[in-house]
């Protein structure tokens, strides 16, 4: 009986800790767009925590195209370090990462593909359309004190009408609308926890824009 107590004391703790220190540790590099995530850990026990992520995005596009021509968007996320322990809880690993970007308006998509990426097998990243979005996926692991990028995300795109721009952003509104969402492995007392964690940019940016003539 004491057992279920200890734990919801220790995912109290670790949520607390999240909130205080943030999951991830940034690579310092220069980042076209710096992006703030607003993020909320919920442990399985205990109430849901909230902390801040600092990320990057290097984005590469044309300045501008002809209306109707085919151009590209390049997205390349910046590398992040998962630590080893937060206030003294071990970080197991991290995995089941999704990063959603919206289709840019004033454009139709032709085509959408992944490059590179390090620190995790290629084999298990993918890119889908989901709706109005599409959400680049992550399943394997990575293991705490590792460091990772996600893919290059490349757009292939038809330039509307003229006179319009095309924009590139980040997704997500809310932690319910999640625009990037894992989940963190952590050996809590005697047992391993799972704490699912959703964010979204704190603040609306521009990754990329493209005026159309």
């Amino acid at each position: 009986m004491r057992m279920p107590s200890r734990l919801s004391r220790a995912s109290i703790v670790l949520a607390g800790s999240l909130a205080a220190f943030g999951l991830f540790a940034p690579i310092a590099s220069a980042a076209d767009t710096p992006v703030s995530f607003a993020c909320q850990a919920t442990p399985p026990i205990g109430s849901a925590q909230t902390f801040n992520l600092a990320a990057g995005v290097n984005a590469t596009a044309p300045a501008s195209v002809a209306a109707g021509s085919q151009f590209t968007v390049t997205l390349a996320p910046d590398a992040l370090t998962v630590p080893t322990t937060v206030s003294g809880y071990s970080i197991q690993s991290i995995s089941d990462i999704q990063l959603t970007i919206p289709i840019p308006a004033g454009a139709t998509l032709d085509g959408e593909s992944l490059a590179g990426g390090a620190g995790i097998d290629p084999s298990t990243a993918s890119v889908a359309i989901n709706g109005n979005n599409l959400v680049v996926t992550v399943t394997d692991s990575v293991a705490g004190g590792n460091t990772f990028t996600l893919p290059a995300l490349t757009l292939t795109l038809t330039a509307g009408a003229s006179g319009s721009t095309v924009q590139t952003t980040l997704g997500g509104t809310s932690y319910s609308d999640a625009g990037l969402s894992f989940s963190a492995t952590v050996p809590v007392a005697f047992f391993t926890v799972n704490v699912p964690t959703a964010c979204y940019p704190a603040t609306a940016s521009v990754l990329s824009s493209t005026t159309v003539s």
